[in-house]
């Protein structure tokens, strides 16, 4: 009975935001990038759906954590720090290549103007546990704390691309498609002004996303034989669709004339792909290495 119930709540959720979004892709209603505002404050669809994302994610990682036997308290502690840091290398990551619109400091630190990179996180918090644990010496190695981030990180992305819907942003170049979605006239870039609807990236990226973590999580719960695979996958996973996805985008950063995404997806795929090869040529238990 419980399961038939979350299976109806399920499929009534997913034919309401179909007429939902039904009707922002057309244009017949436009959504607001703010919950609500008070003055010159607006609390913002984004910000919620990034911490949303970030608690359930750690949540699963958490109790994923314990049943590893490792200690939770380390593990918090790791999460404390590799949020914050991550949060610094997503924004660090989009200034590098966006200098010319930065003039101070001051504008640096405006993070709430928007201005994050993914990748930049992904940087960030990897850089971060791997100071933690080699200076900490925690109970956990590097590449449990990578398995257990990866893990649950495209169920965070998935949730958290939602707030380029509501913020009219990250969408692709113009198209016709069935499923095309309307863009405002003052969030289109100026070169096409004159177009309405847009390749609904975000809804690319992060039904991918979705489709990513129930995978790995199936794999880190059946096949998972040692620690590092997890972080292998995601790697090849999300940076397979990625380059594709980056190809429809009219906000990507660029390295010369060419996506940053794309290069550094390239690089994850390569890395992933023979990391992935590599540990299960070696075999071993979940806890090793």
């Amino acid at each position: 009975m419980k399961r038939l119930l979350t299976l109806f709540l399920v499929v009534l959720s997913v034919f309401l935001l179909s007429i939902f979004l039904a009707k922002v892709f057309s244009g017949e209603l436009l959504v607001r990038r703010y919950i609500f505002r008070i003055g010159g404050f607006e609390l913002r669809w984004y910000s919620i759906l990034i911490l949303i994302g970030f608690l359930l994610s750690y949540f699963i990682a958490r109790k994923r954590a314990e049943r590893e036997g490792i200690d939770v308290e380390e593990f918090d502690e790791l999460v404390f720090y590799g949020a914050i840091f991550g949060i610094v290398g997503a924004r660090l990551y989009y200034v590098l290549f966006n200098l010319k619109y930065y003039r101070s400091f001051w504008d640096v630190l405006k993070v709430w103007e928007g201005g994050l990179a993914i990748h930049g996180a992904i940087i960030g918090a990897l850089l971060t546990g791997f100071l933690y644990i080699t200076f900490k010496k925690p109970s956990f190695s590097f590449l449990q704390a990578t398995d257990l981030f990866t893990s649950v990180l495209p169920l965070g992305q998935a949730i958290g691309r939602w707030g380029n819907f509501f913020n009219y942003e990250a969408f692709g170049v113009p198209t016709n498609l069935p499923w095309k979605m309307f863009v405002p006239e003052p969030y289109r870039p100026v070169m096409y002004k004159d177009y309405s609807f847009f390749h609904p990236t975000f809804l690319y990226e992060s039904v991918w996303d979705f489709l990513v973590f129930l995978v790995l999580s199936v794999y880190y719960k059946k096949y998972r034989e040692r620690p590092g695979e997890i972080t292998c996958l995601y790697f090849v996973f999300y940076s397979l669709v990625r380059i594709m996805i980056e190809r429809l985008r009219v906000d990507s950063l660029m390295v010369g004339n060419i996506r940053a995404a794309q290069l550094l997806s390239a690089i994850l795929i390569l890395l992933g792909f023979t990391g992935f090869l590599i540990l299960k040529s070696l075999g071993g238990s979940k806890t090793a290495f």
